[in-house]
Formats: structure tokens, sequence, C-alpha cells
């Protein structure tokens, strides 16, 4: 692996992780796809297919793809450590009630690595624990006699293939993100145990910005209170030593405080640009309303973007404190921070009808592989013109069954080495 970071959202992409659809997404139904962040079903079959062409444009691109539940698989079957570490993570009083958690902890630690991390990222099913009566649990478990053999005892995880939102590397360190909502807080375990354990990372020197030696489960499986929540989604490292960070729906500005903390006191930062951002799930994260394309080019929702309120967060005076400066707009801030003069817009395609239609299909939402060469859903027709017509290279991909779990290539993309600005 290339030098392990990201330190652009532009720059040469060298190494990315990834998470191909799988039984996760299989165990949506009408009934339970809201309660797991979903607007439809999806196809999960075309949304594999869908997901290998989005993989094979990167890799035609000499993009290294490394998979996430590979890379789970490998950790579990080379570490004790790891193995034991997760299942006591995943499997508590809090997540399984204080009466399952011996049995099910010895049940899972015995298991595979395939298997094991087949149940944690798909989740697990009373009925499938080989070896336990559940009639027997049910004498002492109040779990277990309100959960059918269709009941989960572990929750699948289908929104674990948008990998931006569970962990994100700002320049030499990642960020491991207490998630918005509990479904997908466990997450974060499986990312947190990865870059913990797997042999690829473990000696890459790296740091953990947040938190502190990456140990995220506790806040992963935890209620830690309102308003204590990021996802990467809203993270940005722009390079020129600065981080872009939304504050929507889903991160607040205590998170931003403490990655603000961490980057100063480290010296791996001098600025942070926090957008305060309207509240809806139609941009849910920054990146669904404004992705870069260029060193000096982002493509934007305008309607968002316009109305966001911008503040400058730098190092202050207090050890405790900042200097905090409210920006004109978040474009001029960006271009002030990236010293291009006047950062280049393109806005989401079409008229207003088609804008907004485009928007919620992740138009404004593609990921660069090198300055000015994206990669975007190819129903996003009108932005794609416009990308193109502003010399952006767009490689286009199928997205139609992709899209329904509300997110694009951005959000599909953790870039774990990225090349600065040049």
């Amino acid at each position: 692996m290339e030098q392990i970071g990201a330190y652009s959202e532009v720059g040469r992409l060298r190494t990315v992780l990834v998470h191909r659809p799988g039984k996760a997404l299989e165990r949506l139904t009408p009934h339970n796809r809201e309660e797991f962040l979903f607007d439809d079903l999806v196809w999960v079959e075309r949304a594999q297919r869908e997901h290998d062409e989005f993989v094979a444009a990167l890799r035609d691109r000499g993009v290294e793809v490394l998979y996430l539940r590979d890379l789970l698989v490998e950790t579990l079957a080379a570490s004790d450590d790891a193995r034991s570490h997760i299942v006591a993570r995943a499997v508590s009083a809090y997540t399984v009630g204080p009466s399952l958690v011996q049995d099910l902890r010895q049940y899972l630690v015995g298991l595979p690595a395939e298997r094991l991390a087949e149940a944690l990222i798909s989740g697990l099913l009373i009925g499938e624990i080989d070896g336990l009566d559940a009639a027997e649990l049910a004498r002492y478990s109040l779990g277990a006699v309100l959960t059918d053999e269709g009941g989960f005892v572990l929750p699948p995880l289908p929104n674990t293939m948008f990998t931006r939102d569970s962990s994100a590397w700002l320049y030499g360190g990642v960020v491991l993100p207490p998630l918005f909502w509990h479904a997908r807080r466990l997450e974060v375990v499986n990312a947190s145990t990865v870059y913990r354990y797997h042999p690829r990372f473990a000696d890459a020197g790296f740091r953990f910005w947040y938190p502190p030696q990456g140990d995220a489960e506790r806040f992963a499986v935890e209620d830690l209170g309102q308003g204590v929540s990021l996802e990467g989604g809203d993270i940005m490292p722009i390079g020129n030593r600065t981080v872009l960070v939304g504050m929507g729906e889903r991160s607040t500005g205590r998170m931003v405080e403490h990655i603000a903390h961490s980057l100063f006191e480290a010296g791996a930062a001098d600025r942070i640009i926090a957008c305060r951002m309207p509240q809806d799930r139609a941009y849910m994260h920054l990146d669904t309303v404004m992705t870069f394309v260029d060193h000096d080019a982002v493509t934007i929702y305008p309607r968002v973007i316009e109305a966001t309120k911008v503040y400058s967060v730098r190092p202050g005076d207090r050890p405790d404190g900042f200097e905090i400066t409210e920006e004109p707009g978040l474009l001029e801030a960006l271009a002030d921070a990236l010293e291009v003069g006047e950062m280049r817009i393109i806005p989401t395609g079409g008229d207003a009808f088609q804008a907004a239609r485009e928007q919620w299909d992740d138009a404004n939402n593609v990921v660069a592989i090198e300055p000015g060469v994206v990669v975007g859903y190819s129903k996003n027709t009108h932005t794609n013109a416009a990308l193109r017509a502003a010399g952006v290279e767009v490689i286009e991909v199928e997205g139609s069954e992709l899209g329904k779990g509300r997110g694009g290539c951005h959000c599909m993309t953790c870039p774990i080495s990225r090349d600065p600005i040049v």
C-alpha cells in the first residue's frame, strides 16, 4: 500500500475500501426497511452487478480496491485477540440484553472466521444459533422469549456498503465516528477491529484522531446522548492542512470540536471549515450536496449550499478553545483555504425539477480518481453533461439499485491512501 492516509479529496486515489452488497441487503423487507434506513427494497443480484462494475472502473484506473468483508475475515482468522475483542463489543448487555451475553459470546467466538464475519455484517437469527436450544434459552432470557426463529439476535448492517461513513481518513490518521442511527453503529466496531488488528494496518504508522487508540466500540454500542454523533460523509480532507466538515442531519458541533482538538494538537491541520446545513434526509451528509471534481472545482446542489452557514475553526489562545470566524459562504471559504482565487462551480443539472431529482439520485455524490476525473451514476444525465462541459471526465456506472440506500460513488468509497494536491 502507498503512504497511508487521505491528503485531499481529488489527488490521485491509490487505495480505497469498499463493501460488496450481500446477505444483509437480502434481509430487508417491506416491514423493516425503514428501520434499516432504506427507502425501498433492493434487487440484490443487480446491486452486486452494479457494484462489480463500479469496482472494475476503479481498478481500470489503477486504484487498489480492498473489500471490508475480506479484511474482516483475514483479521479474525489471524488474531484470537481480534476475535475476542469484536465479539465482546458486538455482544453486550446493551446490544442483546444481559441474559444472552454469555451464551452468545461463547457461540460466536467458536465460529470459523468466515461465518463469524458473516454474522457480524449480515446479522444473526435466533434460529441460526447452532447447538443452542431455543426452549432452554427461553427459560432464562426474556430476549429469547420475545424473539421468534426469524428474529434477529444481532441485526444486519445493510448500510455497510457505504464505507465512507464508518471510518474517515484525514491526512495521516483515521476517525472512527459515533454514527447517528443505532441501526448503523455496529459498523464502526467492524471497521475499528480491522484497523487495530489486521496485519496490513497494525504497523502502518497512522494515528487514531478519534477516539484515542481507536477504541471506538464504546461509542458505537452505547447511547452517548443527543448531540454526540458524526459520520464520514460529512468529513472531507480538502488539502492545504484544512478539513471540511458538514453539520446536517447526522453530525454535530461537539464532534467537530473533538476532531479539531486532535488535529490541531498533533499539528496535522490548521483549519476546520464547519458548515451548518439544513437538516433533511434528502441531503443527510455534506457529500450528498457537494463533492470535489478538481483541485479548484466542485459540483453542488445550490439550493442547500447557498443556505449553509459557514465557520472557520482555528487554534485559539486558550488550550481548550478555538478562534471561530464566520465566513461569507462555503465557496468563498474553500477558495481561500485552497488558495485558488475562486472555485469553479458545476451545479446539479437540468431545470428545478430535474435538479431536485438528480440530487436525490446522488448526482453531486461523485468520487474523484484524480483531478478532473470522477466516477458517478449514469442515470444523472443532466449533471454528468454539465460536468463534461466543464472539462471533467465522468466515468459512468449503473446505480439504479445501489442508490436505493441513499448513497452514490463517494458514499461507497473510503479512501485509505490518496495523494495531496500538487
